[in-house]
């Protein structure tokens, strides 16, 4: 079995990220987003990140092929919120481990702190959104 490296994505990966993400956007609830985004389009989100600090974006990949990415982002545009980020990880609908991914939330600390009830509307229905949270000091 090929192994699974993580490494921060570049402009390259883009096509690739944006691919996944649409997969999201036309078939699932998981975003909110209801019209897919060409590549152009996409750049304006790819360019908040950097290779450090805060906002970063990673991909992994097994044998040249991105599977997912995951990327932290400003939570507010509120001053008060500068340290605070949000995360968020997108896999290729060929790998998704939803199991895998709460069991790996979890054990980096990451609880559930509540569920908005329906507050999106896609595909003619109502969705409940949860929010974990992992507080800075990881306790």
């Amino acid at each position: 079995m090929p192994a699974i490296s993580i490494r921060p994505a570049t402009g390259r990966d883009l096509p690739r990220l944006t691919e996944i993400y649409n997969y999201y956007v036309i078939n699932t609830p998981v975003t909110f987003d209801i019209e897919p985004y060409t590549v152009e389009r996409r750049a304006a989100w790819f360019n908040q990140f950097s290779s450090s600090g805060r906002y970063r974006l990673f991909v992994a990949e097994e044998t040249g092929v991105v599977l997912g990415y995951a990327g932290t982002s400003c939570f507010r545009p509120k001053a008060a919120y500068e340290t605070t980020v949000e995360a968020s990880v997108h896999c290729a609908p060929d790998a998704v481990p939803n199991p895998a991914s709460a069991t790996l939330h979890e054990r980096f600390g990451f609880k559930r702190v509540g569920v908005f009830t329906e507050n999106g509307r896609k595909f003619g229905c109502y969705w409940d959104v949860a929010w974990n949270e992992r507080p800075a000091d990881g306790k």
